[in-house]
């Protein structure tokens, strides 16, 4: 007998329905609530397992686990095309508020892009328990030329690369075209967002526990988030870190597992 539940549905957001997932204990009321935000456009296909496991994992033990396609996303309303990270930032409000009313005060956790999502959040809400951060976007802007990039290996593959590399699509993107990336259409808009999108300015107003996975197993995490992991203690944020050995599913090729993650994570 399974010791939790699954229920999908859509949830009425303010620019689409919204597919969720929600998990909860079969039985006993939930000991608290976690809501997840998940990465960006193929990040998000490659670590759906992995997200899944590990609701699995806290509503096994307890916790009601909301997990929310974002619009342009997955099964929610829309193309990738018309996603922004305002409007990301207004679907994990409703999440969060449909969330908070159902099992009360919730923790935010996010992968890659939906950490820095879930940190940004935490910074607009009367009350959040904590986060739980795996692989956090510590900067937007380099995320998006490395995402940029996949367009120029792409083209260098086919032969057929644009004169002017990541430059000249950032060129683009400045202009207010939208760009196709991966299969996954980038507009104007979220290409500023990202470029925007620096962490340091944000010191979440809760705990932090920041997971990541590198080449071994330590108590500090990789170099580029060390910097703004001291920047944040020495604002006065708890930041609990801690690296593992493992692949990083969220780009390996073929779907990929990390145990060692989902064994140590804890709500």
């Amino acid at each position: 007998m399974c010791d939790f539940e699954i229920e999908p549905f859509f949830l009425n957001g303010g620019h689409g329905a919204l597919f969720c997932i929600h998990y909860s204990p079969a039985i006993t009321p939930a000991k608290g609530s976690i809501l997840y935000l998940h990465p960006f456009a193929e990040e998000m296909h490659k670590s759906r397992r992995m997200a899944a496991l590990q609701a699995r994992s806290f509503a096994a033990a307890g916790y009601a686990v909301l997990q929310v396609d974002l619009t342009g996303c997955g099964d929610s309303f829309g193309d990738f095309s018309d996603a922004t990270w305002g409007k990301w930032l207004d679907d994990a409000r409703t999440a969060h508020a449909w969330l908070s009313e159902t099992t009360g005060t919730v923790r935010l956790w996010g992968l890659r892009t939906g950490a820095s999502l879930a940190i940004e959040l935490a910074s607009t809400l009367p009350e959040v328990a904590g986060l739980l951060l795996w692989q956090p976007v510590v900067n937007g802007e380099l995320y998006l030329n490395q995402f940029l990039r996949i367009k120029t290996a792409g083209e260098m593959l086919n032969n057929s690369q644009s004169p002017g590399g990541t430059k000249a699509l950032r060129a683009r993107l400045d202009a207010g075209e939208s760009i196709e990336v991966g299969g996954y259409m980038l507009n104007a808009t979220m290409a500023r967002n990202l470029i925007h999108l620096k962490l340091a300015g944000l010191p979440p107003p809760c705990p932090v526990v920041w997971l990541e996975i590198g080449i071994e197993d330590s108590d500090t995490t990789l170099t580029a988030s060390q910097s703004l992991i001291n920047t944040w203690r020495s604002a006065g944020v708890s930041v609990n870190t801690r690296t593992f050995k493992g692949e990083p599913f969220w780009l390996t090729q073929e779907i990929t597992e990390c145990h060692r993650l989902i064994e140590v994570t804890a709500p």
